[in-house]
């Protein structure tokens, strides 16, 4: 078959598709019936001698002789004319061969940085693969979040249990082939409570390194309730005047009070951080400890009253006093727990995180949310499709430090958060890069 695409079988560059010679005909007189054939041939080899005679002299002379080419062609002179008047030649133009349309070099295409961050917590493994938006933003490229429930059993024994480690690590192997897969300009990869609490947390974060390619930090609590709030700073209005921001998680909960009110609005809300607390006890801790299952109102009620102790222990719990009667005070959540909330009060028949993030509820859609819960039966719970079975266990335990939390820091309004440490992570190192630095475009 003929391959249109590299040329083959049409004509060579620079020749006609017509044949040079005349082929022989079928019979031998032809040219017995053509007798001045040969008289005219003898001639034209005259002149063919007279021909060679003048360009020798042309040559002695120094005149341009145009010589055939391989073709046996012989380039178009123009008529001798005044030299001064003479249009110059144009350059001959070299066909250039064909290449295959998919080897074909394309001009290079400016790429936009790429950036990752991984939290490894006590009941979630989570990875973010994303490059620089507008200013303070950016765009997710790649994502993975996978309930491992690494801290299962820690608060009972102290250590990480295997069959815990061994879903953790196939996480994170998944992790680090999406890793590798990216020319990933800047990383972060973070452990929190379960890995920071047990006894063979390091032990534990070695065989990760070896298996899955990753080395992951284990950072303090300090420095996870700063990522928390780094991550929801678009979510803070203009004309907000205090937050209190709050993380539940699997083995603890991280507590923020951010002051606006004070000096010039920092880009980084972190900056505005003027106390904060990381509670050791969390949605997984606490449901085992008290049961998620069978959760009765006195059981309940019990994990309330634990939580709200260690908040009286808080010293810096009154810093906010100042703006707590004001309209624009408010609770910000950023857990598994509140968004749950959230799909719940939206009766959605299935988790939707563009309806979720940044989702505002009244004192009174939480009242009524976290009493709907607490009236269902743990098969009723795992039917609600914003819960399923891995959260059914826990749901209740998330509830009763919301309640604790609440009960410290009243507030009319609750702003959902779908986003957290990743995207804290995140933020700060681009910002550390400087890619939204004097980029008018974003």
């Amino acid at each position: 078959m003929e391959d249109h695409d590299t040329g083959a079988g049409a004509s060579a560059v620079g020749m006609s598709g017509a044949s040079p010679t005349e082929p022989a005909g079928p019979s031998a007189g032809r040219f017995s019936r053509h007798a001045g054939a040969h008289a005219k041939h003898a001639d034209n080899q005259g002149e063919n001698q007279k021909g060679k005679t003048r360009k020798r002299r042309k040559r002695r002379r120094g005149r341009k002789v145009f010589a055939r080419d391989a073709n046996g062609a012989i380039p178009h002179a123009a008529p001798a004319a005044n030299p001064a008047s003479r249009m110059p030649e144009p350059a001959p133009i070299v066909p250039q061969p064909r290449l295959p349309v998919s080897s074909v070099p394309r001009p290079p295409q400016h790429e936009l940085p790429v950036f990752a961050a991984l939290d490894l917590g006590t009941n979630n493994c989570r990875l973010l693969v994303a490059v620089p938006g507008r200013h303070g933003q950016f765009r997710v490229i790649d994502a993975f979040s996978r309930i491992v429930r690494l801290g299962e059993g820690l608060s009972a024994s102290g250590r990480l249990g295997q069959a815990a480690m061994d879903r953790a690590v196939e996480a994170l192997k998944v992790c680090g082939e999406k890793l590798r897969n990216r020319k990933i300009r800047k990383a972060r990869l973070i452990a929190t409570e379960a890995c920071r609490s047990a006894a063979n947390g390091i032990e534990f974060l070695e065989r990760v390194e070896r298996e899955a390619g990753l080395k992951l930090e284990i950072i303090d609590r300090q420095t996870e309730a700063r990522l928390a709030v780094s991550g929801c700073g678009s979510l803070v209005e203009r004309d907000t005047r205090g937050v209190v921001l709050f993380d539940i998680g699997g083995g603890s909960s991280e507590i923020a009070l951010i002051d606006l009110t004070r000096g010039q609005r920092s880009p980084r809300l972190a900056n505005h951080i003027v106390s904060w607390t990381s509670l050791p006890v969390g949605v997984v801790s606490l449901a085992e400890r008290f049961g998620g299952r069978t959760v009765t109102r006195e059981t309940f009620s019990a994990m309330v009253d634990d939580v709200a102790m260690r908040l009286k222990a808080f010293d810096g719990r009154d810093r906010l006093a100042h703006v707590l009667a004001s309209p624009q005070f408010h609770l910000l959540g950023t857990s598994g727990t509140v968004t749950t909330l959230a799909g719940v009060h939206l009766d959605l028949e299935r988790y939707d995180r563009r309806r979720v993030d940044g989702l505002w509820m009244d004192r009174m859609s939480v009242d009524r949310m976290v009493e709907k819960l607490i009236g269902w039966d743990f098969q009723q719970r795992v039917a609600n499709p914003c819960i399923g079975a891995d959260r059914a266990d826990l749901v209740l335990a998330g509830c009763a430090i919301l309640e604790a939390i609440r009960g410290v820091w009243p507030s009319e309004r609750l702003r959902v958060a779908d986003r957290g440490l990743r995207e804290g992570i995140l933020s700060e190192l681009m910002a550390d890069d400087g890619v939204w630095r004097h980029d008018g475009r974003r």
